[in-house]
C-alpha cells in the first residue's frame, strides 16, 4: 500500500468585499427596487393630490330643480309615481327621480321618502 499526500499550492484568502469609495452610496438590487417603488408611490400620491384639487364645478351657480317630497305607499312602483308626476315621457321622469334620489335600482320600499322633480 502506498500513501499519497497532497500539499496545497495556493493561498486561501478571505473574499473581497466591495467597498464604495468614500462619499458614495452603492445600492443592492433590493435597495434599487425599494427606491424605485418609493418614487412611484410618491408620484402616485402627488397625482392624487393634484387631480383631487380640480373640480368640474363652475363659479356660476345653476338654478336648483324644483322638487316635491313624497312618501312611497305600499304597492306603489317607481313607474306609478313617475306616471302621476310626468307630463311627457315616463322613462325620462324615472331617470330624473333616480338621479335626484341617488337610487341604485328601481326597487322602492313602503315609507321611503323620494324627491320628485316638479315641471
Amino acid at each position: 500500500m502506498s500513501t499519497i499526500s497532497f500539499a496545497p499550492t495556493f493561498e486561501i484568502r478571505p473574499a473581497r468585499t466591495a467597498q464604495a469609495p468614500a462619499g458614495q452610496l452603492r445600492l443592492t438590487r433590493r435597495g434599487r427596487l425599494v427606491v424605485f417603488l418609493g418614487a412611484v408611490l410618491v408620484a402616485f400620491a402627488l397625482a392624487i393630490v393634484i387631480m383631487g384639487g380640480s373640480s368640474a364645478s363652475t363659479e356660476a351657480g345653476g338654478t336648483p330643480t324644483a322638487t316635491e317630497r313624497i312618501v312611497v305607499a305600499p304597492g306603489q312602483t317607481l313607474w306609478d309615481i313617475a306616471a302621476a308626476h310626468s307630463e311627457g315621457d315616463v322613462r325620462t321622469t324615472i331617470d330624473a327621480i333616480e338621479k335626484l334620489n341617488a337610487l341604485d335600482s328601481v326597487m322602492l320600499h313602503a315609507g321611503q321618502e323620494l324627491f320628485i322633480p316638479v315641471d
